[in-house]
């Protein structure tokens, strides 16, 4: 775990133990962004069974329709499915809003530890060699005639 914030001051980090602590930010922004990813799908996968079943709770509630419940299909009626979906999919943005948040603080305080160490993340790309003008007249004339 990163080095939790105290009321007293921090004792510097080696420059060993900064790459470290630097990875493990990273590591668990990732894997927070991960499961935000996961949560949005599943709530938007509630939200179109919703928008399917929500009409039929008032035209068919008695009709039949299934649902997964541990691995086992059930057969259940629509008025049954639906508050129980409805109240999933308040579960499941309540967590989402409080992963979200822990993600912003996260972000935060790793923003502060890499302003703390001046750490400064280069992406290094080979630059792409540009034609001189002669090379493109010769590349438009080559790809252009037939």
């Amino acid at each position: 775990m990163p080095p939790k914030a105290s009321t007293s001051t921090p004792a510097r980090l080696s420059p060993q133990e900064v790459p470290v602590v630097f990875q493990r930010y990273r590591t668990e922004l990732q894997n927070l962004a991960q499961k935000i990813g996961e949560l949005e799908s599943e709530m938007e996968e509630h939200a179109l069974v919703l928008s399917t079943l929500q009409p039929l709770s008032k035209t068919a509630p008695t009709r039949p329709c299934y649902r997964l419940i541990g691995g086992v299909l059930v057969q259940r009626t629509v008025q049954d499915v639906v508050p129980a979906l409805e109240t999933n999919y308040g579960g499941i943005k309540e967590v989402l809003e409080s992963l979200v948040r822990s993600y912003k603080g996260k972000e935060e305080e790793f923003e502060r530890f890499r302003g703390e160490y001046d750490i400064r993340v280069s992406t290094y790309s080979l630059p792409i060699p540009r034609p001189q003008s002669q090379e493109l007249l010769l590349l438009d004339q080559a790809c252009c005639s037939f």
